[in-house]
């Protein structure tokens, strides 16, 4: 598969937690990922969105990258550093899930990996 970019900008609003995470899911499948890695990214593109929440941003952007074994997800952040119990356990699952979780751009970005089941060394 070659690599395919999808954006989408979102209200940074509880409400809207579901298209994120739907999204996210519908990308995954089209990743030939397996029924598990497709919920893994569900639940990873929900807690990514839930902090960018959390960051205080107007709206928040999330970039998705496609490829043949994996998608990746970058959520723009806002100005608020969130450091409340609640996005420390976001972190700690991130952690837990994905195979990449980092801050990128001085900490403005969310980047989130998530690769296929079998792909994690590649």
């Amino acid at each position: 598969m070659e690599t395919k970019n999808v954006q989408l900008t979102i209200p940074a609003e509880a409400a809207f937690a579901r298209c994120v995470r739907m999204t996210a899911s519908a990308l995954a499948v089209s990743c030939d990922m397996s029924v598990e890695d497709v919920e893994d990214v569900r639940m990873i593109a929900e807690e990514g969105f839930v902090y960018a929440c959390a960051t205080d941003p107007g709206a928040v952007d999330v970039a998705f990258t496609l490829g043949a074994s994996a998608i990746t997800m970058d959520f723009s952040l806002g100005g608020l550093e969130a450091d409340d119990d609640s996005t420390e356990l976001v972190e700690v699952l991130l952690d837990a899930v994905c195979d990449e979780f980092t801050f990128v751009d001085d900490g403005a970005t969310l980047h989130l990996v998530k690769r296929a089941e079998g792909t994690h060394g590649e």
